[in-house]
């Protein structure tokens, strides 16, 4: 059997009883860094066979652990969190279900959603992003992609590139409220709530230091009509039907076709 087990975003407690029963009982564990992995085995008194597993070599490492669990049950790890969730093991996973070998994903520990519950935003619906870009204009452009969705965003950033990237989401979104969570369940935990425009005015404040996530407010609801409408007439301008424009614009932008419609209702063929 392979095992797909969470392990703490910071604080070593964090783990379930299930996983440590699996990671004492497995023949094998694959470590996306067996350094960062042996600090938390260590501290559990766990003493197994280590192989790595990251992102390097995640594809050929791939079909290397799948022979391996023909004779052996193996738990696979990461540095924190959830395997898969912006971390190895998607590649894997798609692998194992193509081959139909049977396989299990523990539930765990959570940066992303963590963060989510402290900002205070909306948690009704949500969409996890992970990292941006580490380039500005293709940064900027996923931005852009974005801007039009009313659900809550989450992103994922590192610390060198955690100002740059609040000045393309000012940019591109506007003063939108956001939370910014570092260090989670660590001694130094700290989340950062406000608008972006106060929160890059006393960015210096923020310690640079750890993984961070960036949560943010949905477009808001007189905006998206605004921006909606727009978009329908840019399409019908190109000749499109306005039954064929709502359909594709609520398909491109995630929104509900009644909801497009309701604002079409507004925006003239002829405009």
């Amino acid at each position: 059997m392979i095992y797909f087990c969470p392990t703490p975003i910071g604080n070593l407690s964090d783990i379930t009883k299930r996983t440590l029963e699996v990671l004492n009982s497995v023949d094998i564990i694959a470590a996306e860094d067996t350094r960062v992995s042996l600090k938390l085995l260590n501290n559990y008194n766990i003493k197994k066979k280590l192989i790595s597993y990251h992102k390097f070599n995640e594809s050929s490492q791939s079909d290397y652990i799948i022979e391996l669990s023909k004779e052996n049950d193996i738990a696979i790890i990461t540095d924190a969190g959830l395997p898969g969730i912006s971390d190895p093991g998607e590649i894997l996973i798609r692998k194992l279900i193509e081959e139909d070998i049977e396989f299990q994903v523990l539930p765990g520990p959570n940066a992303a959603l963590t963060a989510l519950v402290y900002s205070g935003l909306s948690t009704e619906h949500f969409l996890f992003y992970g990292f941006l870009n580490s380039r500005s204009s293709l940064r900027k452009k996923e931005l852009l992609e974005l801007k039009p969705l009313k659900y809550t965003l989450i992103f994922y950033e590192s610390p060198h590139r955690l100002k740059e990237s609040l000045e393309d989401i000012y940019e591109v979104f506007g003063n939108r409220k956001i939370s910014i969570s570092r260090e989670l369940t660590k001694f130094y935990e700290e989340t950062v709530r406000g608008e972006l425009s106060q929160i890059l005015d006393n960015i210096e404040s923020i310690k640079l230091k750890g993984e961070f996530v960036i949560v943010v407010e949905g477009k808001q609801e007189e905006d998206i009509n605004f921006n909606i409408s727009e978009l329908l007439r840019e399409k019908l301008k190109e000749g499109m039907k306005k039954s064929q424009a709502v359909k594709e614009i609520s398909k491109e932008y995630g929104i509900s076709k009644n909801e497009v419609y309701k604002i079409s209702l507004e925006v003239d063929e002829d405009d």
